[in-house]
């Protein structure tokens, strides 16, 4: 037998290294690939990550002092914040010819507003400041630091020209010191007097109530999960339309129907004073707090518990029970040391669901949960529909986006996501 060697690399049919030629498919399919995914990417990035990018910069964004005021800007650089006296001339001469250019424009209005969130009143400065400076004329109604007091004596308020001297960098950390209950001073950071901490306690309110949520759709979703799966086809089938059924309600009318069943005057109150478990001038006060927020979200949510942890439990073959008993294993045994660990990836993924579905609520709760039930997100609602104040909502958001990611990353050094299945 005479030894066969090969010289040189192995070539395909065309006559091109076998090597390259086969890089070279894998691309091209690559591309196919992406090629079809490439309308819905597009789709997401124009639709999803585009917007929220932009809504997330707002957070830090703080170029409107600076462009409508440049030079008033550039002058209080040289005036010292911690000084007991209002700047001189030269910083009311250039506040005269910046105003002048933004009441032509009608962006004093909305620098007003902007500074109106970190100190109340200089909105109505700068409306009332802009009718007037209209008229003025740069070169004969000089000087104009008496002129501004004499419009209004805020204008001679050091806190004013702090706020103004505070707020003049394009960028800004003063929507998040807000979203904690803090505001910037001379000093730095420092917290915002006691009667105007509200975020950090919707924070937290947020995270428990989530939490006690997420655990009541556990206990209730539970037995039932495993009843749809261990019911023949047919009785399962049926249970689960009624599991389903809520989702063919507009939320808002569910919402509602727990409103007027969890009243004072409506249908739970009326049968616990008609059984005599309740009096009737002792009624329960079940709604507008935070029990009437956990009661209408469980319900709410308890389908997208269920539905998780049923397809897991599906899978879960019946003889490894029936092997337990054989071995001597009592029921509960049986259950809680072969059942419930396989069971544990379906719980997993409906936690996960449910419990970022809740901290993201804002209807169930704006509707039954009066001043007591409800979340930071009736609040980042409230500053982007009612107080327009983007910057704000924009930094809780983000806040409330670290938090829930802070906890993913948690669950999955605990537990491990790998560990989550649907099914």
């Amino acid at each position: 037998m005479s030894d066969i060697t090969q010289s040189g690399p192995v070539l395909a049919a065309d006559g091109t290294p076998l090597k390259r030629s086969l890089a070279r498919a894998l691309r091209m399919q690559k591309l196919r690939a992406l090629m079809l995914i490439a309308p819905l990417l597009l789709f997401i990035l124009l639709t999803f990550i585009f917007p929220i990018a932009d809504m997330l910069f707002r957070s830090v964004e703080n170029g409107i002092v600076a462009d409508t005021l440049p030079k008033t800007v550039i002058a209080l650089q040289e005036w010292d914040p911690e000084s007991d006296e209002a700047p001189g001339e030269e910083v009311f001469a250039a506040l005269a010819a910046d105003m002048k250019v933004a009441v032509d424009a009608k962006t004093h209005t909305r620098l007003g507003t902007r500074l109106n969130y970190e100190l109340t009143g200089i909105s109505s400065l700068f409306r009332k400041s802009g009718r007037k400076v209209k008229r003025w004329d740069l070169e004969e109604d000089a000087p104009f630091r008496d002129k501004f007091i004499d419009i209004d004596k805020d204008w001679g308020s050091i806190e004013v020209w702090r706020t103004i001297h505070t707020y003049s960098p394009n960028y800004t950390n003063g929507y998040f010191l807000n979203s904690v209950d803090m505001q910037k001073g001379l000093d730095g950071a420092q917290m915002r007097p006691e009667n105007q901490q509200i975020y950090i306690t919707l924070f937290v309110r947020t995270l428990v109530m989530s939490l006690v949520i997420m655990g009541s759709c556990i206990l209730l979703g539970y037995p039932v999960a495993w009843i749809l799966a261990n019911l023949p086809a047919r009785s399962a089938n049926l249970l689960m339309i009624l599991v389903l059924l809520p989702f063919w309600t507009s939320l808002l009318v569910r919402t509602s129907a727990w409103k007027v069943m969890l009243q004072q005057q409506g249908v739970i109150n009326d049968v616990l004073v008609w059984l005599g478990f309740v009096a009737d001038d002792a009624r329960l006060v079940m709604i507008n707090n935070q029990f009437g927020t956990i009661v209408a979200m469980t319900h709410i949510l308890l389908p997208f518990m269920i539905l998780p942890m049923y397809s897991v439990m599906q899978t879960i073959q019946p003889t490894y029970l029936r092997a337990a008993k054989s071995l001597g294993a009592t029921n509960w045994t049986a259950f809680w040391r072969v059942y419930f660990p396989q069971s544990v990836p379906g719980i997993g993924a409906g936690s996960i669901l449910v419990f970022i579905l809740a901290i993201g609520y804002y209807i169930t709760p704006e509707i039954v949960g009066g001043t007591k039930g409800v979340f930071i997100s009736n609040r980042i609602a409230y500053h982007i529909s009612s107080s327009l104040n983007w910057g704000l909502a924009a930094a809780l958001g983000t806040i409330l986006l670290a938090v829930v990611l802070l906890l993913y990353w948690t669950y999955d050094k605990i537990v491990g996501i790998d560990n989550v299945k649907l099914g």
